[in-house]
């Protein structure tokens, strides 16, 4: 359910580009109105033209059924059809499906060729799960250098998800030498964004002083965000650290909690509306 609630994220909300048809902007207008009949049929026209932005719009709907019967077949056809005129939304789409196994039997190999098309264009989405594919040697043989080269590739580009994994390479020194402070540094990156398992395992480098001077308060403090944003493992650390700080200095751990403001994601856009066709 993640990953396709994840893929619907990704292509409904993608990013920001000129407009060069104006019956893609009617659609698009249609679409944000809730004339599906009518962004549907400005799509496929300009889809059946070649227009690959507008094939990764009818994609989306045929994928998850919004105007139209939902369709698998419908949609990883007009998803083929953008992704090969090298549309690195619609290849990292088709990436997640073949991975994920979204409505197509998962195909690991076919995950990695989307996924490698649209990291090798610069999409950073595509970076940072072609670098888990390798890291799990899932389609190919596993390489863990590899998989560190594609989640820096993203991580630079402000990626949170790649930044935790980073850092996490760096903890366990797998293709890479380990370094502590290395995976601290990209840890405090994807937490700025309120990525919970970078909160949380920069919680851990300052209860354990790894990476980092040992401070309680701190950890405390990056536990808690990472608990109310629903992580566990989080909620069990504060209860560990509790007995070991003092009345005072939970209260300042919980003020500065309070007082936390996340960064904005480095220029990434926000994935987080469902109700926006891509543009």
């Amino acid at each position: 359910m993640y990953k396709r609630l994840f893929l619907l994220q990704v292509i409904l909300s993608l990013c920001v580009v000129s407009l060069a048809y104006a019956s893609l902007e009617e659609a698009i207008s249609a679409y944000d109105q809730g004339d599906y009949s009518k962004a549907l049929r400005e799509f496929k026209g300009l889809a059946d033209q070649g227009n690959a932005k507008a094939q990764l719009h009818l994609a989306a709907m045929y994928d998850i059924g919004q105007g139209v019967q939902q369709n698998q077949a419908e949609a990883m056809k007009w998803y083929i059809k953008a992704a090969e005129q090298g549309l690195d939304r619609a290849e990292f789409a088709l990436g997640m499906k073949y991975a994920g196994g979204m409505g197509i039997s998962q195909d690991y190999t076919q995950a990695i060729k989307w996924y490698t098309r649209a990291a090798e264009h610069g999409l950073p989405e595509a970076q940072s799960d072609l670098g888990l594919l390798y890291s799990q040697g899932k389609g190919v043989p596993q390489n863990k250098a590899e998989a560190v080269e594609w989640y820096r590739k993203a991580a630079e580009q402000g990626y949170a998800m790649a930044q935790c994994n980073l850092g996490l390479m760096y903890v366990k020194g797998e293709g890479v030498s380990q370094d502590y402070a290395e995976a601290v540094k990209w840890f405090q990156r994807a937490a700025a964004q309120e990525y919970v398992k970078a909160q949380y395992n920069l919680g851990v480098a300052y209860q354990r002083g790894d990476g980092i001077p040992k401070d309680l308060k701190l950890a405390y403090m990056w536990f808690s965000l990472a608990a109310t944003r629903g992580d566990s493992d989080a909620k069990s650390q504060m209860e560990t650290l509790a007995p070991q700080m003092t009345p005072s200095q939970i209260a300042e751990a919980q003020g500065m909690t309070g007082n936390w403001k996340p960064k904005e994601k480095d220029g990434q856009e926000i994935l987080l509306d469902l109700s926006k066709p891509p543009q």
